[in-house]
């Protein structure tokens, strides 16, 4: 642990304007973003007298080696600074509110010729509806069928609806009346975007009106004792108030807004949201988190804002109202920062009494709720993953705490297509985002030690890399400009404090002698044989063996299938890309870029044998000579017999 003595900057150095600091390891890492009104008060603080600090502010600043900082014009432009320092660099001790579910939509595409009707998570995309969000995503789905008996639009896949078309035959929704089948002509292209575009009407609040129509027609339908179709009104009718009692108003019908409320203890934090839209509550979201920073109730609310709504955020998830449990600090500069996402005024205050303060006491309820519940499921996770880091430190000896985990795995089939994975865990979490691939070719492809040695080397190498362009754990000011030009913070530059290959002697061997030739002397190897589950470490004749209910050995077969996994699907990836490329050398006039476009359309070799000249003829670039040509050389080829990976014996097909 670094003295923060020795990284603290010197008296009268450090401005008393606003701006951004931040705080980094001795390997450049930033650990802590922040942002003051007033720099010099607000880091003097740090430093003042450490030994008052509170034991999450401790750590921090004894694990840091350096403090930086950038001077803002105003507190805005250090609210956009910090938000965005946060998001590129993820510091381990900043609260990061992560999502527990993602948003679920009912989606509309109308950019299609044919619009279809889902439930739809993720990114938005160009011409296609979104209403929402819901919760939970039954609640959507049920929602949409029920839908359908008024509004039956097409909700099939590209897939289904082609076949269809092709057979002639609808599938089964179209045969149940919750599908108007344009893919068969039961409806013009017309006709059925008019019935999206009156499903979006209904979503969009014309509710009322619609209900009013089949009221109209139902009451007509009797007169003329026509009873079957005023029957079929009728359900109509039912169909939709369903939905209607599935969204109640809680607010009033114009009502926007996103109730915000906190349940808290020392160590966690539990936040909930209900999203109001036309007075509904139309879906909740929760985190839960762990303080790794002290702050107050109102830095904690300024944050959770600026996380909440700073990425990807616009008119469509940014409410009118936010309302939220105390002013957050900053309110009037988050309030503007707001505005500019949104592009329209955003109204952030507390309710004091009403509806609007009832209905926060509801989402507080919630969100304690959630945090006991969180609490009941999580203790013993937290307490396993504790036990097993120090259980294998002890028991590998090692005299460094195991804060991050990178475990090697080679994959091949008989030499052939030779691939390796890199998996990262980080706390005793996975860390998917540093997940790494590695081809390898030529002699390291010989056998397994040698692509060992090959990978290890590669990776490493990237980081000696970094490290030589990693800007010296000095603090002082930083220029916006220079700070630019660093580019991205670099993956390989944060080492391991433990090497896990799969593998026996042989293996550990190769990696450490990969890394004595890098003249890496800091980064401790073992590895972990399949066979009796023992562990190796260099140099040493007989392995470690842990008990089969140690926690530590647990989290290694853990960390092990999960690069054996990684390794597997990255193997089957080139092996089938491999094929396909074999397999189409002799097709004239098919260069690597139709190749890639095939590939990218039916993803497999198996779903190209399956094709016809039609469905060739849609991939861009193929007309109908090379499409017949296509099915012609793919019929005369036999289909590959199952590889096996000559290391696990599992079959790879």
């Amino acid at each position: 642990m670094a003295d923060p003595s020795s990284y603290r900057p010197r008296p009268g150095e450090i401005p008393t304007a606003p701006g951004v600091y931040r705080f980094r390891d001795p390997h450049g890492r930033v650990v802590y973003v922040g942002k003051a009104k007033n720099l010099r008060q607000r880091l003097n603080s740090y430093f003042a007298n450490v030994s008052t600090l509170t034991p999450k502010t401790h750590a921090m600043v004894h694990t840091a080696a350096s403090v930086e900082w950038t001077v803002v014009g105003n507190e805005l432009e250090a609210i956009q600074l910090e938000y965005t320092w946060i998001k590129e660099f993820a510091p381990r001790f900043n609260i990061v509110f992560r999502d527990d579910k993602s948003y679920p939509y009912l989606a509309v595409t109308m950019g299609e010729k044919y619009p279809r009707a889902q439930v739809m998570r993720g990114d938005r995309r160009k011409d296609v509806k979104y209403f929402g969000p819901f919760y939970p995503a039954k609640a959507i789905r049920d929602t949409l069928d029920a839908l359908l008996r008024v509004f039956p639009v097409r909700t099939c896949s590209a897939g289904v609806f082609r076949r269809a078309e092709a057979s002639g035959r609808p599938c089964l929704l179209g045969y149940i009346d919750k599908c108007s089948a344009p893919c068969v002509g039961r409806i013009s292209p017309e006709e059925h975007r008019e019935l999206a575009a009156d499903l979006c009407r209904f979503m969009g609040g014309e509710g009322t009106r619609f209900i009013r129509d089949l009221e109209a027609k139902m009451a007509a339908a009797a007169a003329a004792m026509e009873y079957e179709n005023a029957a079929r009104y009728r359900d109509d009718i039912a169909a939709l108030r369903r939905v209607f009692e599935r969204n109640a108003v809680v607010l009033a019908e114009d009502t926007e807004a996103d109730v915000f409320a906190v349940a808290e203890d020392e160590l966690e934090a539990a936040v909930q949201v209900f999203h109001v839209r036309n007075g509904r509550i139309r879906g909740q979201r929760g985190w839960v988190v762990e303080k790794v920073e002290d702050s107050t109730p109102e830095e904690f609310i300024g944050h959770l804002l600026q996380q909440v709504y700073g990425e990807g955020a616009g008119t469509e998830r940014i409410p009118r109202e936010v309302l939220v449990p105390v002013e957050p600090a900053d309110a009037a500069d988050l309030a503007e920062w707001l505005r500019g996402l949104r592009g329209a005024a955003v109204s952030l205050r507390v309710p004091q009494r009403g509806e609007k303060a009832a209905l926060m006491e509801t989402v507080r309820e919630n969100a304690e709720q959630a945090l006991r519940l969180h609490k009941s499921r999580r203790a013993g996770d937290i307490s396993n993953r504790s036990a097993a880091l120090q259980e294998l430190q002890e028991a590998l000896g090692l005299p460094v705490p195991l804060m991050r985990i990178e475990c090697y795995d080679i994959s091949h089939v008989q030499g052939t297509n030779v691939v390796a994975s890199m998996v990262v865990v980080e706390d005793g979490l996975p860390k998917k985002s540093d997940y790494r691939k590695f081809n390898i070719t030529g002699d390291a492809a010989r056998d397994d030690t040698a692509s060992m040695y090959d990978v290890i080397t590669r990776r490493f190498r990237h980081y000696l890399a970094d490290q030589t362009h990693t800007a010296p754990a000095i603090s002082g000011a930083v220029d916006p400009e220079e700070d630019a030009l660093r580019g991205a913070p670099r993956k390989f530059a944060y080492p391991p404090s433990l090497v896990v290959v799969d593998g026996g002697p042989p293996q550990v061997a190769a990696a450490v002698k990969a890394l004595e030739d890098l003249g890496i002397d800091d980064v401790y190897v073992v590895g972990l044989a399949k066979r009796l589950e023992e562990l190796w470490l260099p140099g040493d004749e007989f392995p470690v063996i842990l008990p089969r209910a140690s926690h530590g050995l647990y989290l290694l077969q853990r960390i092990r299938d999960e690069a054996h996994r990684f390794a597997i699907t990255f193997h089957r990836k080139k092996r089938s890309a491999s094929m396909i490329s074999s397999t189409l050398d002799d097709v004239p006039g098919l260069g690597p870029a139709k190749r890639a476009a095939l590939l990218k359309h039916f993803g497999s070799l198996k779903r190209m044998r399956a094709a016809t000249e039609e469905e060739f003829r849609e991939v861009p670039g193929v007309g109908p000579a090379l499409a017949a040509q296509l099915v012609a050389v793919l019929a005369e080829g036999e289909p590959a017999s199952p590889a096996v990976n000559m290391t696990t014996g599992e079959v790879l097909d």
